[in-house]
């Protein structure tokens, strides 16, 4: 009986040894084997993807890279406005399959920082998310010294720069009376302005009219347009005769807008694209938009997953993008679209050569989001509207 014993013992240990080795073969094999298909998923902020600012450049950005390589693409719209409901949404998209996520937005941050280290086989490209963000986020949840991992990108950009593009532009296509309109005072809003006012100045400048144009300058408290903002956007268009607005921060554009129909008055828009948004307002109400490449960036990425070269160039950067041709336009990660703008007076070989003067060094641009610029052109500063 006791033979009997041990040798059904021997027979299940050697069943236990053998399924152990198997397993362990299959992930020898499964590690040294191909890597999965390439398969991308991005997630809204929460917003849809026609809203016409970045869930939609995000979207069809990833969509055109998917078509044209051939590879599987799929979009999850998180259920409410929550960290917690893009963790779900981006848990979902990798329970499906998906490998490498894009999330467009600083809102995505404390949702990277809770899932990234969870899922080192999976690549994660964060638009417009900051250190700052991410550091700041992880701190909240008790994460000290955390950074980001190897299997992540996240990019920002050099907002100075679209920032003067849209002031230079909207000087020399002949306005002389200018307005900013910030949302928060955060540092992405800051450059933007400050670099508004410096391509204002240096426009103004070359054309021998500095002490003829004036930018009235605020920030609103807030990243919507609301009743209060609109008054004030009404004072500026109504009494103090501003020609344009360069509206920067989240929704705030709406208030600029709702005050320049009433006079005809025309706005600039940030981000992306904004002429079919703001020209819902009034028929060429939109002078151009300081952009930042997304569409570029969300490209790049996926082109350098794809191509494996991700961990020599990305892997577990914050990278600040501006400026790298001097030439292609479309390269570059901030950006005029020459396509939609209104601008009759500014031409696009304008437009071509101040490209190539910042980025070959003869203009220079301060990113400083400290004390506001020198400047020569008449700038009055006024204290925060919320």
């Amino acid at each position: 009986m006791k033979k009997i014993v041990i040798a059904i013992c021997a027979v299940a240990l050697a069943a236990v040894s053998l399924v152990s080795c198997s397993k362990k073969n299959g992930a020898a094999k499964a590690s040294s084997g191909k890597e999965p298909a390439m398969k991308i998923a991005m997630v809204t902020d929460y917003g849809d993807i026609t809203d016409q600012s970045f869930n939609q450049t995000t979207y069809q950005a990833c969509k055109e890279y998917a078509e044209a390589a051939k590879l599987d693409f799929k979009y999850y719209k998180p259920s409410g406005d929550s960290t917690e409901a893009r963790v779900s949404s981006i848990n979902a998209a990798i329970q499906d399959g998906y490998n490498v996520v894009v999330l467009p937005g600083y809102a995505f941050a404390e949702a990277i920082v809770k899932t990234v280290d969870d899922n080192d086989d999976v690549y994660f490209v964060g638009l417009d998310v900051s250190e700052f963000d991410l550091v700041s986020s992880a701190e909240a949840m008790g994460k000290a010294n955390w950074k980001l991992p190897a299997n992540a990108f996240c990019a920002v950009y050099a907002e100075e720069i679209p920032g003067f593009f849209a002031g230079y532009a909207a000087v020399k296509e002949g306005f002389t009376h200018l307005g900013f309109l910030g949302g928060m005072a955060v540092p992405a809003v800051i450059r933007y302005g400050y670099g508004f006012v410096q391509g204002c100045n240096k426009a103004a400048e070359e054309m021998g009219i500095a002490d003829k144009v004036t930018v009235e300058y605020v920030y609103g408290g807030q990243f919507f347009g609301d009743q209060a903002i609109t008054a004030a956007m009404d004072g500026w268009y109504q009494q103090r005769k501003v020609e344009v607005v360069f509206a920067c921060g989240g929704g705030i554009w709406t208030s600029a807008c709702e005050a320049a129909a009433k006079t005809g008055g025309k706005v600039i828009g940030v981000d992306v694209d904004q002429a079919a948004l703001i020209n819902n307002y009034g028929a060429g109400m939109c002078v151009t938009s300081a952009m930042k490449g997304l569409s570029a960036t969300v490209k790049a990425s996926l082109k350098a997953i794809q191509d494996k070269t991700f961990a020599s160039v990305y892997a577990g950067k914050i990278s600040n993008l501006g400026l790298v041709s001097d030439s292609d336009l479309d390269a570059n990660f901030v950006a005029l679209p020459t396509a939609t703008w209104s601008m009759k007076n500014f031409t696009v070989d304008q437009y071509k050569q101040l490209v190539k003067d910042i980025y070959g060094g003869k203009i220079k641009i301060s990113n400083d989001t400290g004390d506001m610029p020198a400047h020569k052109v008449n700038v009055n500063v006024y204290p925060n509207i919320k």
